[in-house]
């Protein structure tokens, strides 16, 4: 069954064979070069660019088309601030209490620790919410479906866009998130799903070696 109302789907472009090949090589050559860092520098991003990119993002499929999310782009030093301290806060007590030796080992060969100096020095801090309630017009209040799902689909497409802007970016989750919904003054109707770092590396930015290691196509995937 079609919806009640159909436009034709005119954005579409017919590509040959060849040209499809090819221009997938060259989109996975471009997103293998993506690397997560923590080392960031302060030089300032175009805010056009972090704008363009959150319209990407906007563009995600989501369960009926309701767009469960929201996106709070924090540049205030002092906000960055805050956020530094929340979240440092609940990483020492992460670290300390509450996380399994089992996860710590996977953490350990990516250096990670509760030090997080990149919340303040990357001009963007992206947070991104999802949202229990709305609908496409504003002011809907509609329950949403597949949110996670909804807002991770967005979320990659967010990342990718700012990889291929040349912009670097780091997804950060400590938890518990809620302080976030106060630090950006949103509702608690909503819940924070990530914090993405986006800024330029530091000139003498590094990258884990764990982190370079991608699975196979064999091991990701088959086919039936």
């Amino acid at each position: 069954m079609r919806p009640h109302e159909t436009a034709p789907y005119d954005q579409w472009i017919e590509r040959s064979p060849e040209e499809m090949v090819a221009r997938a090589a060259d989109f996975y050559e471009e997103v293998n070069r993506r690397r997560t860092t923590r080392y960031f520098s302060d030089r300032p991003v175009p805010r056009e660019v972090i704008e363009t990119c959150l319209k990407a993002a906007g563009t995600a499929p989501s369960g009926a088309n309701h767009q469960p999310w929201h996106f709070t782009v924090i540049e205030s030093p002092r906000i960055k601030a805050e956020v530094r301290h929340a979240a440092e806060e609940e990483e020492r007590i992460f670290y300390r209490d509450k996380a399994p030796q089992e996860w710590l080992d996977a953490l350990a060969p990516l250096g990670t620790d509760e030090d997080k100096p990149f919340l303040e020095t990357a001009p963007y801090l992206i947070v991104v919410f999802s949202q229990k309630r709305g609908g496409p017009n504003p002011g809907d209040l509609k329950k949403n479906y597949y949110i996670n799902e909804s807002v991770g689909i967005a979320t990659g497409i967010l990342i990718t866009a700012l990889h291929h802007a040349g912009v670097a970016t780091l997804t950060h989750t400590p938890a518990p998130m809620n302080f976030l919904n106060e630090i950006c003054g949103r509702p608690d109707s909503e819940k924070p799903f990530l914090i993405l770092v986006a800024g330029y590396p530091a000139p003498d930015a590094t990258v884990p070696v764990a982190g370079k290691v991608k699975k196979p196509l064999d091991l990701i995937s088959n086919w039936l």
